[in-house]
């Protein structure tokens, strides 16, 4: 009886909703933006809200393409996981293949944004491995403060913490704080721009987000909470374990023994990558953790501190992505590295680690001070370690996540 009457209230909680949306609707100079609510809604005999005549799969045909298809779901919640990954930030939002589907949606809905022009997707690209080309990502009112961080793979850290400057406490909340930037996609209620609350009423009034959000959740509001739940399950979802490294790692009972798929070359900058410095090694390992290659949670700065086009110094950063799928499968890498992108080779991310500058750098991670007496990290490596290096790194970008339609843009 109590479910059956919070169905009620959260249906008398929708029709109200949409009627402050009409009494706006008249006010907006786009009405073409908002798709007018089905108003020959009904109750079936069990109490469930039926839009109009025409069924959720004519509804959704008309807005996707045949890769979302309600009743032959992707799978996102059942995929393989190789029994060597360990970490998992899931926690409470287990993935279910309803949610991340509309998660997936959202992921790629412009009408996320103020003026209908800017997605998730606008600035992670599947086509980069969920990342961006450019330095800076363009948003409805500038552009964004940091280079875009690539999204492979989030689930598997110990870091659950979000954003370069780790200021969102889980990935359900940082899913959120891009749509309410004033900048990036403009629902900040800032300087007479639209807020969260008018985001609410212009999905709500979508029939296919009513027809998503019922088949996820049993009614049709769509809520913040939701919308954090959804997004969240499907970024978790993208995931990438078929690449070389995976194939040796899986032939083996560790990363320290030689994989036989493995070139010399690459076997050694494995053990470069694995080994600290004391140990004839480079020390990445030590924050860039295998297998799952993410960023160590007690991580602090690792000597770049440029804001870009500015004369400012940022010791913030101290959350990474992880290394996987930083080169694409033609070798090329999925745009520039480091939170200010002033990296654009690998090879200049190794000159880098190889002799670290800690000149006003007030954070610098301890495992990059260098030994006694030393001004920042020397590891002193020749041009044959640098290129192994950058080999054995090649070998962490699979194939499947640049093309898997379960991760694509459904609206194409």
């Amino acid at each position: 009886m109590q479910n059956k009457s919070r169905k009620y209230n959260n249906i008398t909680i929708l029709i109200s909703s949409f009627a402050i949306l009409f009494g706006m609707i008249s006010c907006t100079s786009d009405e073409s933006e908002l798709t007018p609510v089905n108003d020959q809604s009904t109750e079936n005999d069990e109490g469930t809200v039926v839009l109009g005549n025409e069924d959720p799969v004519s509804i959704l045909s008309n807005y996707f393409n045949e890769t979302l298809d309600l009743e032959r779901l992707q799978n996102y919640e059942n995929q393989t996981i190789p029994n060597y990954i360990g970490k998992d930030n899931t926690m409470d939002n287990e993935i279910t293949n309803a949610k991340a589907t509309l998660g997936r949606v959202l992921f790629y809905d412009k009408k996320l944004s103020s003026n209908n022009t800017i997605s998730c997707a606008s600035c992670h690209k599947q086509a980069f491995a969920f990342g961006d080309t450019d330095v800076v990502s363009q948003g409805v009112n500038g552009t964004t403060g940091r280079h875009s961080m690539r999204l492979i793979n989030a689930r598997f850290s110990d870091e659950d913490h979000f954003f370069w400057d780790e200021r969102a406490v889980s990935l359900e909340d940082q899913t959120t704080q891009p749509i309410q930037d004033h900048l990036e996609m403009g629902f900040s209620g800032q300087d007479g721009a639209p807020s969260l609350n008018d985001l609410m009423l212009k999905l709500n009034a979508l029939d296919y987000y009513q027809e998503l959000v019922n088949f996820a959740y049993g009614d049709m509001l769509l809520t913040e909470d939701r919308i954090q739940e959804s997004l969240a399950q499907f970024i978790r979802s993208i995931q990438s374990f078929d690449s070389k490294y995976d194939d040796g790692r899986a032939t083996v009972a560790n990363d320290a023994q030689n994989f036989s798929n493995f070139t010399t070359q690459e076997n050694l900058g494995k053990q470069l990558f694995l080994l600290p410095p004391n140990m004839g090694g480079v020390g990445c390992a030590g924050c860039h953790r295998a297998p799952e290659f993410d960023i160590d949670p007690n991580s602090r700065n690792n000597g770049i501190i440029g804001v870009f086009g500015t004369n400012e110094i940022d010791v913030s950063v101290t959350r990474a992505p992880t290394l996987r799928d930083i080169f694409n499968t033609s070798g090329t890498l999925n745009g520039a590295l480091m939170h200010d992108a002033s990296k654009t080779t690998m090879r200049e991310v190794l000159e880098h680690y190889n002799a670290i500058d800690p000149t006003g750098n007030t954070d610098l991670d301890r495992r990059l001070q260098g030994g006694p007496g030393q001004n920042g990290q020397r590891l002193n490596l020749s041009d044959d370690q640098m290129l192994a290096l950058e080999a054995f790194i090649k070998t962490l970008s699979g194939s499947d996540v640049y093309t898997n339609e379960k991760w694509s843009d459904p609206f194409l």
